[in-house]
Order: structure tokens, then sequence, then C-alpha cells
């Protein structure tokens, strides 16, 4: 057959085979082209992961957060969330004792007639537990302090101090001609009133201003001097001095807690200019101070009435119980704040300290609007213009006492008109010649100038080397620091300490161990 023929019958052989392709494959008895059912795919495949809910250890120096995608690809935070106010308990914890630190043998507590003495100079004293049970309840600690290094709370009485000490016994009346003459100068010369007060001790001055002015007045101080220089640390000394020599103390932790909009506040009715109470941070106010102050209060009964707090006093009624109020009903604890001002200033009641950490903070505009949208200035601030009439000279104690605030340089905001006041004070009081002058350029708060104008302050400066070896000492015999204190050891320390910063010194001996 030729070749032609054979090529033209295989071809239609091949257009038949797929014409009956479908009754081929709908007949019964048809071959199968492909396996029907078959178990090896699944025998032998892999088998499946199991989905657990554990994961995986993170590799060492990187950061994992457990977080788990929603329906569509967001990502959910499911770790456990911390309680209302955890965080700022947290971070304002206060931890005041170490059993691990050694019990200093040589280490004595204040005392109320020795607590003024100028003899404490360069000596590490312990604040008793009644003291130090007051300073945590008007909050005087601050968590950046050494005091969880060390057994118990013990403060180094430096130069300032002694100065604040003077101040203190000039509140309280206690020094006349006799005591001047007694505690002069150190050759035995006597003082005389009108020598200069550059030529003399800050006691010999004080006692000078006393027998001129009269046996009690109110002192008003700025505390002032570098950063970590332990400004917050006198401060905290003025009270407990306060608290041993049997004061009142009222003290407003910080300043900025007041202006930063964190706590209610309203307008006060009947003020002019408007004034603007904060009723909640008012009663916890008045809650610090009944804690700290309730041996007095609990002991003193109310000598005026107080009609306008529109709740029914009982008849033997306490300062305790009249304090309770206010803090029970915030609505009235300005007005409850006002009363226990006019009981404490009535005549044979003891001296007052009031005292405020970071000054610059209420130097200037708070950050709360008033209703036509302005800007309230701090001392538009109820509290606020309480302490700012007695630092400025405005108000007195009558009793005696002493208004002492500290600027803090880790937290202050600017405020030209402040530091251009105490620039002016630190040139007054240097007897130097040639006063600041203001920078016209400069935008000025005229009300900051006025309570500033004749504010004298007390400028924190290094420690001695005396003073530094002492508290070096002190570290030593508490265990934290393990290195024999001797005379080239205290230079080194002091010189890189800034020559005596108190801050910088405790960093290079027990923090860091420089």
């Amino acid at each position: 057959m030729p070749s032609s023929v054979c090529i033209r019958s295989i071809s239609h052989l091949v257009r038949d085979r797929a014409a009956h392709t479908s009754i081929a494959s709908r007949c019964l008895f048809a071959a199968p082209q492909s396996a029907g059912f078959s178990t090896s795919a699944a025998r032998y495949a892999l088998p499946s992961k199991k989905k657990t809910g554990t994961v995986a250890a993170p590799k060492r120096g990187v950061k994992s957060l457990n977080v788990k995608k929603g329906r569509k690809g967001v990502q959910v935070d499911t770790a456990k969330r911390p309680a209302q106010g955890e965080r700022r308990a947290l971070r304002k914890r206060i931890v005041l004792s170490n059993n691990n630190a050694l019990e200093v043998p040589y280490l004595t507590d204040l005392e109320k007639t020795s607590a003024l003495s100028k003899k404490n100079q360069g000596q590490v004293k312990g604040l008793p537990e009644e003291v130090v049970d007051s300073l945590r309840a008007v909050e005087a600690f601050k968590p950046t302090q050494g005091w969880s290094l060390f057994r118990r709370p013990a403060t180094l009485i430096r130069k300032e101090t002694v100065q604040l000490a003077a101040l203190l016994k000039v509140a309280e009346g206690h020094v006349n001609s006799t005591e001047q003459a007694v505690e002069g100068r150190e050759d035995g010369e006597a003082v005389d009133g009108a020598k200069e007060v550059a030529e003399v001790t800050a006691e010999e001055a004080v006692a000078v201003a006393v027998a001129e002015e009269g046996p009690k007045k109110t002192i008003r101080r700025v505390i002032v001097g570098e950063k970590m220089s332990g400004k917050s640390s006198l401060l905290l000394q003025g009270l407990a001095l306060a608290f041993v020599r049997g004061w009142v103390v009222i003290n407003l932790p910080d300043a900025q807690d007041i202006v930063n909009a964190h706590t209610a506040y309203a307008p006060l009715p009947e003020s002019e200019p408007t004034q603007y109470t904060q009723d909640i941070y008012t009663a916890n106010l008045l809650s610090q101070i009944l804690k700290a102050n309730k041996g007095f209060f609990s002991n003193t009964t109310p000598i005026t009435t107080q009609p306008e707090l529109g709740v029914p006093l009982p008849a033997n009624t306490t300062l305790e119980q009249l304090v309770n109020i206010g803090i029970n009903n915030p609505d009235i604890s300005w007005p409850v704040f006002v009363a226990l001002w006019a009981e404490l200033t009535l005549p044979g009641r003891p001296p007052i300290m009031l005292g405020i950490d970071g000054l610059s903070h209420i130097m200037r505009n708070s950050e709360y609007f008033s209703a036509d949208v302005k800007p309230i200035h701090a001392h538009d601030l109820t509290l606020i213009r309480h302490f700012i009439d007695h630092l400025s000279g405005k108000s007195s104690l009558p009793n005696g006492g002493m208004v002492l605030a500290a600027i803090s340089k880790s937290n202050s905001p600017t405020s030209a008109a402040l530091d251009f006041s105490i620039s002016v004070a630190e040139a007054r009081q240097a007897r130097s010649g040639n006063l600041p002058t203001w920078n016209l350029y400069t935008k000025v708060d005229q009300r900051v100038m006025d309570v500033l104008k004749d504010i004298e302050v007390i400028k924190v400066g290094g420690l001695s080397k005396a003073e530094a070896r002492a508290l070096i000492e002190y570290y030593a015999a508490s265990g934290m620091l393990r290195a024999k204190v001797d005379e080239p050891f205290v230079t080194e320390k002091w010189s890189l300490a800034g020559m005596g910063n108190v801050g910088e010194l405790e960093r290079a001996t027990v923090r860091l161990r420089v």
C-alpha cells in the first residue's frame, strides 16, 4: 500500500477515536483511564504542625511583645494593663530603709534642745521616727534621693543648714543679746550691731536683726544653687527642724502638680479678680497636713466659730475634726482651709513653716484656661495665691515662722522674671554695687517681679572637704563604701564631684563606684 494511503488511514482513525470518546467514557465496561481510589498520598504525606498558644523565647538582646492579630490584620495588645494609678505609685515610691546596710554606731538623732545648735555642722544626724513619719506625710522625700541605700534616714548638717537653723531661731524669737554674746565668733570678740553683715557670721547677723526688729518675725527665703547641689535636701532639713521644734508644717511637695491641669478647678464665687479653687487637691493637702501635725491638731480646740462652712460643729470639736470635714467634703475644702488658717494664726499658736519645691512652676501661666479660653496665671489659683502672699511679704505670720521655697534645676521651666529677680537678690546680698539690669527686649511678667522684688536667697554650693569627709565616712560605716577613707581618697572624690557637689559626691562613691 502506498505510504500516502497509510498516512490517510491513520489520520481517520485518530479522528474517529476523538469523536467517540464521550460514548466510551459512558460505557460501564470501559477501562478506567485513572485510578478511582488511592490512599498512598495521605499515607505518605508529612504530618501537619499542631497550633499551640506558646511562643518561643526571644533571642538574647531582642525585645518582644505578645501581640495578636485581629480580623483585618490589626495587631491587638494582649498584655495585662497596669491598674489605675499603679504607674504613678511606682514612679513616686519611696524606700527609706535598707536591711542590708550596716547600723552606724555613732549616729545620733536630732533633738529639740540641740537641733538648732551650730555645733552640729559637719555631722551626720539621724531623723527621729516620728519626724520621718511626718516628712513622709508631707511628701518631703524625693525618689531621686538615695534614702534606700542606708539603714535609716539621716542627713548631713552643712553650713547652709546651720544658717537655716539660725533663721529658725529668729522666727521663734529665741535669739537675744545674751545669746548673741555667747554664740559669737570663735575668737570671742563681741559683735557690734553697727558692723557690716558681711564681716560677721550668719548667726551673728540674724541676732543683730532680732535686737533691732523685734522678738518674732516672718523669714522669707528662696533656696538656689546648681543642679544636684542639695536644694531639695536643704528644704527637707528645714521641714525636719521645724517638726523637731514643734512647728506646724504645711508643705506643697511639687508645684508642678498644682498648675499642670491634672486636677479639677472652679472659679471662686465673689472673687475679684477671679480666683480659682482646686477642691480635690485642697482636700488631699488637708489630709497631708493632718497626718503630719496630728499630735497638735488632736489636742487643740477651735476658738472661733465658722458659720460659712455650712456644717454644724460639735461643742467640743478639735482641729482634727475640723480638717476631717474638708477631707470628707471636697466641695468645702477651701473654706475649711481658710478656717484652719484662721485658727493657726491666733495668738499663742506655734510658728508655721510654709514650704514649696519647684518654685519656677508657679512663676508663669498655668495650664488651666478660663471661661473665655485664656490662660490662667498661676497666681490666680487660691492655694498659690495664699503662698505667694506670704512669700512676697504681703501677709505675715503673727506667731513667727518661715516661708521656704526651693528651685529645682532638674525640672524647671523658663521664667525670665524669676531668673532676673534671683540674680538681683544675689548681687544685693553680696554687697555688689553693679546690680543686673533688665533686658528691654524680653517680655516682663510684672506679677512675678512684684512678688520677688525684695526676696532673699540661700545659695547652696559645694561641700567643704571636712563636710565631704564626714559624709564619706558615713557611707563607709554603713557598708556602702568599701575603701580606706583617708585624705587622698577624700580629695579625689571631692574633686571628681565638682568641688563638693553633694549629688555628684554620692554618685562617685556609693552609686557608680567611680
